[in-house]
């Protein structure tokens, strides 16, 4: 799995001009899921989003969770974050997860977030086009893949 974890102050999905979630402080989440990811790198990637420091405190340091700062989540599906770009200029996604696959981790990962946040989790909706604006807070953006735990 790889997420691309934003620090916001403002966040929405829109779909067909209908808002499906929007957030205030809190973290913008693109998730993609490849077809080799288990429940095993769902959960260590929840646990790192929800326990990621990347909030102000009081000395402007970043010492803060999302608990910390009554944050919450906005978590969209996006299987591009697995583009694969080194052949041509048409990227191919052949390494990200069939929607039987993908559509089951992502539910799974609403739910984990959901347990471990103990707050509804903001989504877009899998598959749909969907229109993401944000205000990006610093801007802060971690990439988080748990195939590479770095």
């Amino acid at each position: 799995m790889r997420a691309v974890l934003q620090r916001v102050t403002q966040a929405s999905c829109t779909i067909d001009g209908a808002v499906t979630g929007q957030i205030e402080t809190g973290f913008l989440v693109l998730l993609g899921i490849e077809a080799e990811d288990t429940m095993e790198d769902l959960d260590w990637l929840a646990q790192k989003i929800v326990g990621m420091r990347i909030f102000n405190d009081e000395n402007e340091m970043m010492n803060k969770a999302l608990a910390d700062v009554g944050g919450d989540i906005l978590l969209i599906s996006q299987f591009t974050l697995f583009a694969a770009t080194k052949k041509g200029n048409r990227p191919g996604f052949t390494r990200a997860a069939r929607p039987a696959v993908a559509i089951p981790l992502y539910e799974k990962m609403i739910d984990k977030l959901a347990a471990l946040t103990g707050k509804k989790i903001q989504t877009g909706i899998f598959g749909a086009d969907m229109k993401i604006a944000l205000i990006n807070d610093g801007p802060v953006t971690i990439i988080i893949d748990t195939k590479n735990k770095e």
